[in-house]
């Protein structure tokens, strides 16, 4: 009976397909697609140039307070008390609204970022998707999620490839 039992399993198993072992698991650098496709490209350079140009607008109002800073100290003996501390809460005025000015060209330029970054995962994964039924595969992982793997596997820059015929710039407003 065993003897039966054990040739039926061995039968079943010549006759069922078997699907050749092949790759199925690919993975992509999806931190280098960001950063290096056109578009993304094109994306960190202008995010870059407004956050400069907010940053030396900041610095530039943050040297004009020391300087006025610098002046009612020295005019401190000469002004009365009460026109001393009128000067010092418009200073402190002033410094609290490039503090908020500060914070919100952070809060704008990291949104337009997050934006970017949407809009550049929203234009890949049709992309990926066919290009893994095209190629027989089961799941992309992103590069960041794997410890060690084939670069083989790697199919990033296939990917940037596709990417940056069908994507050339994001709109970042």
């Amino acid at each position: 009976m065993r003897f039966i039992y054990i040739l039926t399993i061995a039968i079943i198993t010549l006759f069922i397909k078997q699907e050749p072992l092949k790759a199925q698991t690919n993975f992509l650098d999806f931190k280098f697609i960001l950063n290096e496709s056109v578009a993304g490209k094109k994306a960190n350079l202008s995010l870059k140039n407004e956050l400069d140009k907010s940053i030396k607008k900041l610095k530039d109002t943050e040297k004009q307070l020391q300087k006025e800073e610098k002046e009612i100290i020295q005019q401190k003996k000469i002004l009365s008390p009460e026109d001393y501390k009128k000067k010092i809460t418009a200073l402190r005025t002033k410094v609290s609204a490039l503090q908020k000015s500060r914070n919100t060209t952070l809060e704008s330029v990291s949104q337009k970022r997050r934006k970017a970054r949407k809009q550049l995962l929203d234009a890949l994964n049709p992309i990926v998707k066919t290009y893994m039924q095209e190629k027989n595969i089961k799941i992309v992982l992103d590069k960041k999620s794997i410890l060690l793997g084939d670069e083989n596997l790697n199919i990033t820059k296939d990917i940037m490839i596709l990417l940056n015929k069908k994507l050339k710039s994001i709109n970042l407003n």
